[in-house]
């Protein structure tokens, strides 16, 4: 048997929320080894240019971590065995610098070091991905609720019309959880942390090599890396991976909300929205499923079990924790690249959005008048009394579901209310609030 890639290599059958997106090419086994001999490469720039080690160690140390020279599936091979692949890297990306300089290969760092270093890493990268997803929806969107500012449609409240409502404070509404996603993943990649602590968080090893102040070794690595100077080092304060979990599960929540939303709306019977490219079905050749929304369902749904593994692992024993670090990996990888896949998508799915205000015009008289009832109640109340008003409209309702005829017809019989205006009451479009206002508030936001 011949297989186009490794046989091991997962490549998202299984998974179209993130498959041969962006994010898994952040998130694969190749992306992680890069990080991982980035990390061992900036450790030693960073001692390097504390005078720590000579610069030309720096220099073949960067110089040869470039994954690839080594072979991940080899890496892979031998993990088992010390339980972390930075082992067996380290002791390939040594004999690939040489033997004069290979001794400063990782030197004073423990295996976390650069496990935590190079996932932050791979963090910052895919949330690089997050980010230009969620950018590409909010313009959408905000697109979205400019054009149909004014286009009347069926509010909806535990399933059933409730009052009218527009559909641009609807897509504001959307976009404004895009931006609460946005806020909460800038500010978490802004503040992912460099790892260093040696071998129980003390930076013992760094010291007995001449290192004279921990906080500027720290922040040098930093530097070297382009990640966070961490106070402390967090081998059992899990604090940045917590962090993490929390802002990856409200963005697939947020865009959760976008996709069911879009799901309901796009139901046959509602049809007031579509998506621009539907997917088609296996056994029924007229059909054009939301697929983009129904991936968006489903993130959001897998998302925070994902998360609650990581916030478990908040309970980390002792200096460095065993377990607790290890049960992080791999739902971390599996956030990240399900929430980088999925903003993709979501782009995708606002940018083709078709909306149809034919339809939710005719939706709006599907319950024969009765969505502006609450309207009626207040109007007529000073005219009949707030007791009569809403003994008339509770009778007339039920007419109207047992007759099928429209609550504008029964008023206009009603003696007491001639001289009213019913037909203007009447009207869903004129009585939609503030939502027009509250959309360019809305839109206000950047």
């Amino acid at each position: 048997m011949t297989f186009a890639s490794p046989p091991y290599a997962d490549t998202g059958l299984l998974a179209p929320e993130w498959g041969l997106s962006d994010a898994a090419a952040e998130t694969g086994d190749l992306a992680y080894l890069q990080a991982l001999l980035d990390a061992e490469a900036g450790l030693t720039r960073a001692q390097a240019a504390l005078g720590l080690a000579p610069a030309e160690a720096a220099t073949a140390v960067t110089r040869a971590a470039v994954r690839d020279r080594f072979g991940v599936r080899s890496v892979a091979s031998r993990t088992r065995e010390g339980g972390n692949p930075v082992i067996p890297l380290v002791a390939d990306l040594t004999r690939e610098v040489g033997e004069e300089y290979g001794p400063y290969v990782h030197r004073g760092a423990t295996s976390q070091d650069i496990m935590d270093t190079a996932t932050m890493l791979v963090a910052a990268r895919t949330l690089g991905v997050v980010l230009a997803g969620l950018g590409r929806t909010e313009r959408a969107l905000a697109a979205l609720a400019s054009e149909h500012r004014d286009t009347v449609m069926p509010g909806r409240t535990l399933t059933q019309h409730a009052v009218p409502t527009t559909f641009g404070l609807k897509a504001a509404g959307w976009r404004s959880l895009v931006l609460d996603a946005t806020d909460r993943v800038t500010r978490v990649r802004a503040a992912l942390p460099v790892q260093l602590g040696g071998a129980a968080g003390t930076l013992a090893a760094f010291q007995a090599y001449g290192a004279a102040d921990a906080a500027a070794l720290v922040r040098e690595y930093a530097g070297q890396v382009g990640l966070a100077a961490p106070v402390l080092p967090w081998h059992a304060l899990r604090t940045p991976i917590a962090d993490l979990a929390g802002c990856l599960a409200c963005t697939a929540g947020a865009l959760g909300k976008f996709g069911v939303d879009v799901l309901t709306l796009s139901r046959t019977e509602i049809g007031e929205v579509s998506e621009g490219s539907g997917g088609g079905s296996s056994a029924m050749p007229h059909k054009a499923n939301p697929v983009r929304s129904t991936l968006l369902a489903a993130a959001a749904r897998r998302a925070p079990q994902l998360a609650a593994t990581l916030y478990g692992s908040l309970a980390a024993e002792d200096e460095r924790p065993a377990g607790a670090w290890h049960a992080e990996w791999a739902p971390l990888r599996d956030l990240l690249r399900l929430v980088g896949g999925t903003a993709e998508h979501a782009a995708g799915l606002a940018e083709g959005l078709r909306v149809h205000p034919a339809a939710m015009r005719r939706n709006l008289g599907t319950t024969g008048g009765l969505i502006v009832s609450e309207r009626l109640a207040a109007a007529l109340a000073p005219v009949l009394g707030p007791a009569r008003a809403r003994a008339l409209l509770t009778e007339l309702a039920r007419r109207a579901h047992a007759e099928g005829r429209p609550l504008s017809e029964l008023l206009a019989g009603q003696e007491e209310l001639r001289g009213v205006d019913l037909d203007d009451l009447s009207n869903p479009a004129h009585y939609t609030g503030f939502a027009e206002s509250l959309t360019d508030r809305a839109l206000e936001r950047r």
